[in-house]
């Protein structure tokens, strides 16, 4: 029998299935399109969210068949909506994490209750990118559809009311709301009132691991399941990927190499100095922790930019080989330095400057700038900020002397030895590369008793493909680069704010 994890993210979803003891039996992905219908709104069209989630689905199970699935758990993208109607209809597309249509009621909201006093009830530095502001945006400027809206749903809740269940919502999704209190685990009635939304027009919630029902005979047999699939509580795809990447104690933090970046390390509590360096830190799907997090939204989003504008021969390329088109973009980049500058704001800044209104810049270029050189120079971009933001938990007290490295982009070793280079710190690239996927299934499998502890599920799943260290000469290079980009955000700042 297998376990299925299911993962919901910014521009794809998979459905990936393993057996206890984490090995893969089978994998499917679909990728869906980014919307930009205007100037800083980045939006999902849910129905086909849903549909593709639906045909990754159907299509492991028919590879399956010998080990069919007992449990599932959803893994999920952080604050993305969805306003639905009592029977299931959805009202609007949904906007994504990076989307910064609501600034202005960000801004009400820290002026109503002060960013020290939102920070302590929910974990959470102010920013428009939480869910509670964009609820509030849809009400002011579109008040039938608030009307009309029977719950705001995130991913993980929306597919679990498409799955025939109640749509719980989990602590650590609900805390990527912007309305949750982390001392009391309950909606805070102080964050909604400020924010104008009512609680009954948001799921009610459940701790990570918790059994909600089973799938319904109509729906498992048009997704190909067996009848009995026990539905699990899943979570935030940040901390389902720290637990799928094997860390549950300190010294240890997930790196994420995806859509976006993010370093998530596991704490016991909040603490100021988390909340001086603007580190969200939220109820982790691991029980009576939390998840310090940090990251950057651009990630490997910025590939995906240089892939659609200016990398049509690196696609005819990859066709040509067969060859996923990233690891093709990876394989242009240089071995020395740059010499350019990238700083990645393209979608706002990292959790460093916690500015949603921050630009991208490319800086250096010249008529002798290369097509490689602006890929190695995207590289090294996004690692500078993560650089910036491992200092950061480290200076708040948080030990990380081993990176798990886990998405797609851990499968490239190059990017990886670069990534030790510029960071200095020891990466570890996980064996299942999805680790947010293989977290959720270890939710769906401990909820249902394969598994007596997590701790259990990750000592029979989780191993290390490859190691990576840094080389000093090149790591000392790269510090006296990234001195240099430490610069670029205070010195741009003036004239990002004047575009």
């Amino acid at each position: 029998m297998s376990l299925l994890g299911l993962d919901i993210g910014t521009t794809g979803c998979k459905a990936i299935a393993f057996d206890e003891n984490g090995r893969l039996l089978a994998s499917a992905y679909r990728e869906y399109p980014l919307l930009n219908p205007r100037p800083g709104f980045f939006e999902l069209e849910p129905d086909l969210v849903w549909s593709y989630l639906c045909d990754c689905i159907r299509q492991i199970n028919g590879e399956i068949s010998g080990d069919p699935s007992t449990a599932l758990a959803i893994s999920a993208q952080g604050e993305a909506v969805v306003p639905v109607t009592k029977t299931g209809k959805v009202l609007a597309h949904s906007p994504v994490t990076a989307d910064s249509r609501a600034i202005k009621q960000t801004n009400r909201l820290r002026d109503r209750l002060g960013a020290d006093a939102i920070y302590a009830i929910s974990g959470q530095p102010v920013h428009c990118q939480f869910s509670i502001p964009k609820i509030t945006w849809w009400k002011e400027n579109e008040p039938s559809l608030y009307e009309q809206t029977w719950k705001f749903l995130c991913y993980g809740d929306f597919a679990l009311l498409r799955l025939g269940l109640d749509p719980v919502i989990d602590h650590s999704m609900a805390a990527r709301m912007l309305g949750f209190d982390n001392r009391t685990l309950r909606w805070s009635a102080e964050l909604l009132d400020a924010a104008g939304v009512e609680a009954d027009k948001l799921p009610a919630t459940q701790p990570s691991g918790t059994v909600i029902g089973e799938v319904p005979g109509a729906i498992a047999g048009d997704l190909g399941l067996q009848l009995g699939v026990q539905v699990v509580v899943g979570g935030h795809d940040q901390p389902c990927g720290a637990l799928g990447a094997g860390v549950l104690g300190s010294g240890k933090a997930m790196y994420a190499i995806g859509t976006t970046e993010s370093v998530v390390a596991m704490v016991q509590e909040p603490t100021p100095l988390l909340q001086r360096d603007n580190v969200p830190c939220y109820p982790h799907v691991v029980p009576g922790t939390f998840a310090a997090l940090t990251g950057n939204q651009t990630g490997g989003r910025l590939l995906r930019w240089y892939r659609d504008e200016l990398g049509t021969e690196v696609q005819l390329q990859a066709q040509r080989e067969q060859r996923n088109v990233y690891d093709v973009i990876v394989d242009q980049a240089g071995e020395a330095p740059s010499g350019l500058m990238i700083l990645p704001h393209f979608a706002g800044s990292g959790s460093v400057q916690n500015d949603p209104e921050s630009k991208g810049a490319i800086l250096g270029l010249t008529f002798d700038t290369r097509r490689e050189d602006l890929v190695k120079a995207i590289l090294e971009g996004i690692t500078y900020e993560q650089a910036l933001s491992i200092q950061q938990l480290q200076s708040a007290g948080i030990e990380v002397n081993e990176l798990r490295a886990v998405g797609g982009g851990a499968r490239s070793d190059k990017w990886l030895q670069m990534k030790a280079d510029i960071i200095g710190t020891p990466l570890a690239a996980i064996e299942v590369s999805d680790a947010a996927g293989l977290g959720a299934a270890l939710l769906a499998g401990w909820g249902t008793g394969t598994y007596e502890s997590l701790e259990d599920a990750v000592e029979r799943t989780v191993s290390i493909r490859a190691r990576f260290e840094h080389d000093p000469q090149r790591h000392a290079g790269y510090q006296r680069q990234l001195s240099t980009y430490r610069q670029l955000y205070p010195t741009l700042k003036p004239l990002n704010a004047a575009i």
